[in-house]
């Protein structure tokens, strides 16, 4: 299930300027929560890329694998 609009929106929410404008001008503890949301963010985005990696290059290690049994 891939759900892009949900993308479009975070991605929207952070190049707009409306993320830095709110934790510039939020309470203390909303700050922590953009900082928070932003961690999130940046974890997820290194285990889609580690997972896309691995999608990417499966098939070649298993080719190159296959090739060494021979």
């Amino acid at each position: 299930m891939i759900f892009s609009e949900y993308l479009e929106k975070i991605e929207n929410y952070v190049q707009s300027g409306d993320l830095a404008f709110e934790f510039d001008n939020g309470e203390e503890g909303q700050r922590v929560e953009i900082l928070d949301f932003l961690e999130r963010i940046m974890d997820l985005g290194e285990a889609c890329d580690e997972l896309a990696t691995k999608l990417i290059f499966k098939e070649s290690y298993m080719e190159a694998a296959k090739g060494e049994g021979e």
